[in-house]
């Protein structure tokens, strides 16, 4: 692949003076040049300024078929460490985190224009993953012993071995923990990865394949191939052994159906419209609190984020007035230090989407309690918090996901009426219910791949030895847990019969063979075999 990089001045233009030190220096070390191709320069605008700047040289099919054919080279190599060798990578690469923790927050702010503290619930994912893997997966790739066809005499056991080469096509607005620790169940599984970044994201993939590189990762095993997916996405779908997608639902419905015709192994996360269910019982000044985290985390640009609210009528109005003054109070801000409680959209075209958005709900009848409206004062792409009622059917963020800092709060007259309104939708990702008492009961009934009770979304999402994954247009497959990581691994039985055959042997009659197995079946259902 041609490493044709964009290169900036050393000196820091009149564009580049809100950046920090760190990011300055880190921006002069060619970074960019790690994931060139041998097409056009690709330009993206700063989310905090406006300014477009070029990055990188796109890359092209036949970038993309060279980065498999040496991942592929470097992936047996890879397969054939042991486990522990492939776990304390990620164990190493925790400390590593902690070294470049400062840096990593201002790429990752200076990529999407997220608040510091949302950067770094991204830092904070990432140490859940790098020690989970690491701990845990020696003993889950370890062959497991399970009950034989005839106990005693059949040893049976399961193994588990990369599939090989996994495509993966990751989003911009979550691009440390959706664009570079997604990768990490694959890589530490013993598979190589070609990794098509998003191209407004690629500085957080790059940074980071540096620091895996310097804790131990062979660098062919994770190579980078950022450029448009309509150039690209066939050919990192054609040489693909399993394929991951993070993205909408549309494109993920496209991709299913183009790995279903090499029956790939396929993981999607997609859309989600998810809902907030405020019962009779819930305590208020916890629910809001909530709501404004689950709502306005990254300026709602979260797969998980909180996109209709379900109050009882009981609570409905007095969560209307302290949710809404809750959100009149979060403080906007381009900083990057910590305190500001929401940054930036991320670029031109969620303005528009989230502008469209609401300006279309408010034609329809719809009520604005809080925000509303761009800042332009504060930078080209902020805009307030926004909270709505009497939002009906006729409003396309009803039932459609707007990906910004806007919600919709609905009154319900039961519990049955919100669990009924929340699964009426196509969508199935994150759900979050808040009662003191029904919680586990009303959440056991929500269809949502992942559902919190008292919290909006951090404790599913955190549990990391959990599956994190949608229902029904919301995705298939799953990250985290065991689960994520077999996902990008064959599993094979592997069973050894002893002493005898499975059949009628030594004179013993076909009659005589079925007569004693049925007995020898009624008697292990008796005494609860497996």
């Amino acid at each position: 692949m041609m490493n044709t990089a964009v290169t900036n001045a050393t000196a820091p233009t009149e564009r580049e003076a809100h950046l920090t030190d760190r990011l300055r220096e880190f921006l002069d070390t060619d970074p960019y040049s790690e994931a060139s191709g041998s097409g056009e320069i690709v330009h993206s605008p700063d989310p905090l300024t406006g300014h477009e700047a070029p990055r990188f040289r796109t890359n092209t099919p036949a970038d993309v078929d060279e980065a498999y054919a040496t991942a592929r080279i470097a992936a047996s190599a890879w397969a054939a460490r042991s486990p522990e060798h492939r776990s304390r990578v990620l164990l190493r690469l925790h400390s590593a985190l902690q070294r470049h923790e400062d840096l990593l927050l201002d790429i990752i702010q200076h990529e999407t224009g997220k608040a510091r503290i949302h950067a770094y619930d991204e830092i904070l994912d990432t140490y859940n993953v790098c020690r989970h893997y690491g701990v845990t997966t020696p003993s889950r790739l370890r062959p497991k012993r399970r009950r034989g066809a005839v106990p005693g005499l059949t040893h049976t056991e399961v193994t588990h071995t990369p599939l090989g080469v996994i495509g993966f096509i990751t989003p911009w607005n979550y691009p440390l923990t959706l664009g570079a620790t997604d990768l990490f169940a694959a890589l530490v599984a013993g598979n190589a990865v070609v990794h098509k970044p998003d191209s407004q994201t690629t500085l957080t993939a790059i940074i980071m394949r540096r620091l895996a590189i310097a804790c131990g990762l062979p660098a062919e095993v994770w190579q980078l191939v950022p450029g448009p997916s309509r150039d690209i996405g066939p050919a990192i779908i054609a040489g693909a052994d399993g394929i991951s997608f993070t993205g909408s639902t549309e494109s993920g419905r496209s991709i299913a159906a183009d790995t279903a015709r090499r029956l790939l192994p396929t993981a999607l996360e997609l859309g989600g419209k998810n809902p907030m269910l405020v019962l009779s019982d819930a305590d208020l000044a916890a629910a809001v609190d909530g709501a404004v985290r689950g709502c306005f985390s990254s300026a709602g640009q979260l797969c998980l984020s909180i996109e209709r609210i379900y109050v009882h009528e009981d609570l409905y109005p007095e969560f209307c007035a302290h949710f809404a003054e809750a959100t009149r109070n979060i403080e906007l801000s381009a900083d990057f230090s910590y305190g500001p409680g929401m940054g930036s959209l991320a670029g031109p075209k969620q303005l528009a989407r989230v502008s469209e958005a609401v300006e279309q709900a408010r034609a329809s009848g719809a009520q604005v309690i809080a925000g509303g409206r761009p800042v332009p004062e504060l930078g080209p792409y902020f805009y307030l918090p926004t909270v709505l009622t009497d939002v009906d059917e006729t409003a396309e963020l009803f039932a459609e996901e707007t990906f910004g800092p806007v919600v919709a709060v609905y009154p319900v007259a039961s519990d049955a009426e919100a669990i009924e309104s929340a699964n009426a939708s196509d969508y199935g990702l994150n759900a979050s219910v808040y009662s003191r008492s029904r919680g586990l009961e009303t959440a056991r009934q929500v269809e949502a791949g992942m559902v919190n009770v008292n919290e909006a979304f951090v404790a599913a999402w955190g549990s990391i030895d959990a599956p994190a994954g949608g229902v029904k247009a919301s995705g298939l497959g799953h990250r985290h847990g065991v689960e994520g990581l077999y996902q990008f691994m064959h599993t094979h039985t592997i069973a050894q019969q002893h002493l005898v055959p499975i059949a009628p042997v030594g004179g013993l009659t076909q009659s005589g063979f079925a007569k004693g197995l049925t007995a020898a079946f009624r008697a292990m259902k008796s005494l609860r075999m497996k």
